[in-house]
């Protein structure tokens, strides 16, 4: 079993913060380790707490065919979220989605590290503020360093929306000129990437 599976494993009982009581269980990465691009969101929705898997929601989906139209094969991308439980709040048989604070940003940071460490990405895509914050170490607005490349602790960093922002977006219109510019920023990550390229050891 390879070390990014036993952390995988382990996770799985994380008791870090009291997010674990209301989720189904522990949404961990997926994907190639080592992988050159990761992408990082901010926490698994309903779909993905029951399907135990990242990014398999309407997001999931949208972020798909952004890859796909940045040419970029999510196949060869490590997905994961900085916060691995769904946090939520039960309205009769809905659950509605609850942001994550601090203080569980913090405490998942520890498996999100372990994870950067056994992928070893050239870039980090972090995908919204939380992801970014995460990342960071410090909270930012996403206008600021959207769609360029940062150095940071964490290593080379990328900026950009995360696709549950389109989906909340409230015409036709507004969805698709901001999931073109999504899709440019996913291109520019990709642009950065191929003009740094070199074989993972």
């Amino acid at each position: 079993m390879s070390e990014l599976a036993l952390l995988r494993a382990e996770a799985l009982g994380c008791r870090r913060c009291p997010l674990w009581r209301n989720a189904t269980q522990t949404v961990f990465g997926a994907g190639p380790a080592p992988a050159a691009m990761m992408l990082v969101g901010e926490q698994p929705g309903d779909r993905e707490d029951v399907a135990g898997q990242p990014f398999v929601g309407p997001a999931g989906q949208l972020l798909d065919q952004a890859l796909a139209e940045a040419g970029i094969d999510r196949a060869t991308v490590y997905v994961t979220n900085a916060v691995k439980h769904f946090k939520n709040e039960p309205r009769g048989k809905r659950r509605l989605h609850k942001k994550p604070d601090a203080s569980e940003i913090e405490a998942c940071r520890w498996w999100l590290d372990r994870e950067r460490e056994l992928v070893r990405p050239r870039l980090t895509v972090a995908l919204g503020a939380t992801a970014a914050a995460a990342l960071l170490k410090r909270e930012t607005t996403i206008a600021r360093l959207r769609g360029r490349a940062i150095e940071s602790e964490s290593g080379s960093l990328w900026i950009t929306v995360h696709p549950s922002y389109l989906l909340r977006l409230p015409d036709e219109t507004s969805r698709q000129r901001e999931f073109v510019r999504f899709v440019n920023d996913l291109q520019g990550a990709g642009r950065w990437l191929a003009q740094r390229s070199a074989p993972l050891s």
